[in-house]
């Protein structure tokens, strides 16, 4: 069966201390200018030394409600999606790649699963990497990796490398020299 989907993962950031520093920014960065804002329109008490109007305490209000919450929503949004394919890999990170990138099997001198270290080899998880040597991460430190004759590399972050690796040696694209 041509272009037969053999393998596909979807990953999204689940690391907690992330998650408790977004939710606590979101909660803690309007708290301030909530309480001042009850304080001078319900208790009518000036809140600060030099004091917003009403209107103007409201608007920086409603900013700071609203700014901690969007990299809430961008993180949640965001995820790392993997097809293989008999004819390929296909690979994109949600928001900054909308559309999939496609790895022909033909064009690929290299594939094969590695364990890594997204720290010291990327600086981190996410879409990284400068040049010939990319990476597209989201969580622990395995990969597939592909390398193009001329020195292209790219690394896609997997959570599953065993089967990864199965469904490469499958299509005998496991190509490594090690």
């Amino acid at each position: 069966m041509a272009n037969e989907t053999l393998f596909t993962e979807t990953q999204r950031f689940k690391q907690k201390w992330l998650w408790a520093l977004l939710i606590a920014m979101a909660v803690f960065i309007p708290g301030p200018t909530l309480l001042g804002l009850i304080r001078q329109i319900f208790y009518g008490q000036q809140f600060g030394n030099n004091p917003l109007s009403n209107n103007g305490l409201i608007i920086l209000t409603i900013v700071n409600v609203i700014l901690p919450i969007i990299p809430l929503l961008f993180f949640a949004y965001m995820k790392l999606e993997t097809i293989i394919k008999d004819d390929g890999i296909y690979v994109r990170f949600l928001p900054f790649q909308v559309k999939f990138k496609y790895y022909d099997w033909s064009n690929l001198s290299q594939c094969y699963v590695r364990q890594y270290s997204p720290v010291n080899e990327y600086g981190g998880w996410g879409l990284r990497g400068l040049g010939k040597n990319r990476a597209l991460n989201v969580s622990g430190n395995m990969g597939i990796q592909l390398e193009t004759a001329d020195g292209y590399r790219m690394l896609i972050g997997t959570n599953k490398p065993q089967e990864v690796e199965e469904i490469l040696r499958k299509l005998k694209q496991y190509r490594a020299n090690k």
